[in-house]
């Protein structure tokens, strides 16, 4: 994949999360709600009297060791892979996860990810968690690979959007990176983002242009992006220094038209209305970006089980 054209902000605007970029406090916050949802109804107004795993508790005498295998029941896009020893280690410790597959990598039915070993009563408390997270992470990633598959062999880098479960913002962007997606801005603080709406709800009648230029001058550690709509909202965005040009639902002859207007000056990004049918209509308009909710919200939870061994 070609370079991009060179600008200040580029570092900021093309990247990827890695699983070192998440913070570990935060994911095991994350695991110890959904513990806690599970063994002592945390969400409810009034929580049961007794927590725990009651099933097991039922029944358990001696505990033995016990093992399973973590197994894909299709083929998929692995990720969440690191959420296991975290997840162990919060239902007390007593079991240990081995690892036999690595985020980003395409598995088939059948295949071992990870290997689970230790106290059964902990690998029965923490099953469903652990394959809630990876399910969903991995449905993601494999979503996401299916659509960089669909752009093809092309210099447009696909980016994802805000557009993620309440909370699980970080995670499911590290899952689009596990996909071969690149990642859009990750919150409103690390990106300055202007659109229409802006100007109508701020009560600034002055144009889009002149908010990039106070933009430019206001937030300079920040890049700039810019939404239009129109072939002729693009030069007085580019004059005033935008860095990123939004392009909202234009057709594919608007878009090539666009890049050849933008000349190599700004970033520019397609958005709206992109699916898998029409994602490959953009390959090789010269875009730089395009986005897409899809790969979070349209993406299903994958197909994963645990094999009990006797």
């Amino acid at each position: 994949m070609p370079a991009l054209t060179p600008n200040r902000h580029a570092e900021a605007l093309i990247k990827r999360l890695a699983w070192e970029d998440l913070d570990l406090a935060y994911l095991r916050r994350l695991v110890e709600i959904a513990r806690d949802e599970d063994l002592a109804g945390l969400g409810l107004l009034q929580p049961p009297r007794r927590a725990g795993d009651r099933s097991t508790a039922c029944i358990v005498t001696t505990p033995k060791k016990g093992s399973a295998d973590l197994v894909a029941r299709e083929s998929l896009v692995a990720c969440g892979l690191p959420m296991l020893p975290l997840i162990l280690k919060t239902y007390g410790g007593k079991a240990t996860a081995s690892v036999h597959a690595k985020d980003g990598t395409t598995l088939k039915k059948g295949d071992v990810l990870a290997t689970l070993t230790g106290d059964p009563r902990v690998l029965l408390a923490a099953e469903r968690i652990m394959l809630n997270f990876l399910q969903r992470l991995s449905g993601v990633a494999t979503e996401t690979r299916r659509y960089v598959k669909a752009l093809g062999r092309s210099r447009t880098r696909l980016l994802d959007t805000r557009k993620t479960t309440p909370g699980y913002r970080m995670l499911e962007k590290y899952a689009v990176a596990c996909g071969g997606g690149w990642n859009h801005r990750l919150g409103l603080f690390d990106r300055v983002m202007l659109k229409d709406n802006h100007l109508a709800l701020l009560g600034l009648n002055d144009g889009l242009a002149s908010a990039v230029a106070r933009a430019k001058k206001t937030a300079p550690d920040l890049p700039v992006e810019v939404e239009v709509d129109r072939l002729d909202q693009i030069p007085p965005v580019l004059d005033a220094g935008a860095d990123i040009i939004l392009l909202d639902n234009f057709t594919p002859a608007q878009l090539r038209k666009a890049v050849a207007m933008t000349g190599g000056r700004a970033f520019t990004e397609a958005s709206g209305g992109i699916t898998l049918k029409t994602l490959p209509k953009l390959a090789n308009l010269g875009l730089d970006f395009a986005s897409t909710g899809a790969l979070v919200h349209q993406s299903s939870w994958v197909d994963l089980g645990l094999d009990w061994k006797s």
